[in-house]
């Protein structure tokens, strides 16, 4: 059964009461509940029973009849924002899901320039940030891993995450529409990630993740419709790696699939408060669907890809007298990544520590 969690998915946005400059206009002199019953008849007429949807559309049902849309898309793609728009404005759903937590949802309210400076610059705050929210190791990878996507940002020209941004838009128009963060957190991720590796594994990738420079087109970016071109990205990298594919990608599978599900709840209609089944849109990227087609009948546990192991003895031995190697590498490697970074790195109280416990005791 599924279990719940104190990372409930999160509503962000668009409520159960629309502004009116998102709808049309209301007839004077309506109580609220003839509003609120006039806004669900409108709703109902714009929701189409068979709609013609792209094929990166697949349809699921949950047990109580409830739908769920699922969006696959590639991160930077404006065809997939275009699926997204379809998709919405198709099904006028009563809850849509997208791929993101609370650590990322600032995407959704940036503009399109901003979001693409920032994505780009990779400085000392986001450091700062990152090693606050995951721990020192962790954080350090995360940088890495942002490294990839603002490689594919300054190849392409365009900010990640249009297509969350497109959903968060049209969701504003659909009457009592809820927008719901779906991801598991950022820092679960990554402490699971890191905590899965070897010490000799965290190196090697962070070596491949330093040196990535393939050049990148918008034409191989659509050609990735059928695996989105970030998840290709670090799969190519990361393939050696089975642990780490199974924190990134398979467990989050799991975890958006439990949000997902718990979106497709029956709704109350505002007539007569009965319970009817809900019509959900979930945008993700195209290389959770089918592990979300896979879980979506199957008991999920979340505790258990919610929590972090502690290091045994050894590792925690083994990680002190190491510690000071991988600093240097993925220092060097934070370095590559943004040019006066590594020096900025090496100014921060955390590594000052971290470099005071390797010093040998003074005689």
């Amino acid at each position: 059964m599924d279990q719940d969690n104190n990372s409930e998915d999160e509503s962000v946005g668009p409520s159960e009461d629309p502004s009116e400059e998102d709808l049309p206009c209301i007839p004077p002199g309506l109580s609220d509940g003839e509003t609120m019953e006039l806004l669900w008849q409108l709703r109902a007429q714009r929701r189409q029973a068979s709609p013609d949807l792209p094929e990166t559309v697949t349809r699921l049902t949950a047990a109580d009849g409830s739908l769920l849309y699922l969006v696959g898309t590639a991160h930077f793609s404006d065809s997939s924002k275009k699926d997204v728009a379809t998709t919405i404005q198709a099904v006028q759903p009563d809850v849509v899901v997208v791929e993101l937590c609370q650590y990322r949802v600032s995407m959704l309210r940036m503009d399109e320039n901003t979001l693409l400076k920032e994505a780009k610059d990779i400085n000392l705050e986001k450091v700062q940030q990152a090693i606050k929210q995951n721990g020192l190791m962790s954080g350090l990878m995360q940088i890495l891993l942002l490294k990839v996507s603002a490689h594919i940002t300054e190849q392409l020209g365009m900010a990640p995450g249009g297509e969350f941004r497109e959903a968060f838009k049209e969701a504003g128009q659909v009457p009592f529409c809820k927008f719901h963060l779906g991801d598991r957190p950022i820092p679960v991720t990554f402490k699971r990630a890191i905590a899965a590796l070897s010490l000799w594994q965290k190196a090697r990738l962070a070596w491949g993740l330093c040196f990535l420079s393939d050049p990148i087109s918008k034409e191989d970016v659509e050609k990735c419709k059928q695996k989105d071109l970030l998840e290709q990205t670090m799969s190519e990298m990361i393939g050696e790696f089975p642990a780490l594919h199974q924190t990134i990608v398979a467990e989050r599978d799991i975890y958006l699939t439990h949000t997902l599900r718990q979106a497709t709840r029956c709704v109350e209609a505002p007539s007569n408060a009965q319970k009817v089944p809900a019509v959900v849109v979930g945008v993700v990227g195209m290389g959770h669907v089918p592990g979300i087609e896979r879980n979506w009948e199957k008991p999920l546990n979340i505790s258990e890809i919610m929590s972090v192991a502690p290091p045994s003895r050894v590792s925690w031995v083994l990680r002190t007298v190491f510690k000071g190697v991988m600093m240097g590498m993925l220092g060097y490697a934070c370095y590559r990544a943004g040019g006066g970074l590594g020096r900025a790195l090496m100014s921060l109280s955390a590594v000052q520590s971290l470099l005071q416990t390797l010093q040998p005791p003074t005689a």
